[in-house]
């Protein structure tokens, strides 16, 4: 789940309401299966992995997340959660591979265990990187 920009002061409401949101879930197993894209064919802007496993845990573990941001104040996206990796963003106006997801349908990767929930902070610029500021375990 994207925030976006999270004021300094509800950092720490925030973390109290993840809380019981993470105590909830159960142990999750997951795996990469398959690709998509969204965006159409001819002007895709995202490539993402599927996953497949305890899907209807996570999705439930996603509706509770949202539910704590809301509950201090935070705007969370109003759409169906769609559980997926983003593997990369195609950059408007240049060339893009709109059939990399089909080459993809048939991939499926090694099953990981879910560890845990963790909230990021990116820094965003030439030079990316991200800071972690919080984690839950899960399961």
């Amino acid at each position: 789940m994207f925030l976006g920009e999270v004021p300094a002061p509800l950092l720490t409401p925030l973390r109290a309401a993840v809380t019981p949101a993470a105590d909830g879930t159960p142990p999750l197993s997951l795996q990469l299966a398959g690709a998509g894209r969204f965006g159409s064919r001819r002007r895709p802007s995202v490539c993402w992995a599927g996953l497949t496993g305890d899907v209807p845990e996570l999705t439930a573990l996603a509706g509770r997340l949202a539910a704590a941001a809301r509950s201090v104040g935070l705007t969370v996206e109003d759409r169906p959660f769609r559980a997926h990796l983003t593997v990369g963003r195609w950059r408007p106006g240049q060339p893009a591979d709109g059939d990399l997801p089909e080459r993809l349908a048939g991939y499926r990767g090694p099953v990981w265990p879910v560890t845990g929930v963790v909230l990021w902070r990116s820094h965003l610029g030439p030079e990316p990187r991200y800071e972690r500021v919080a984690a839950w375990p899960v399961g």
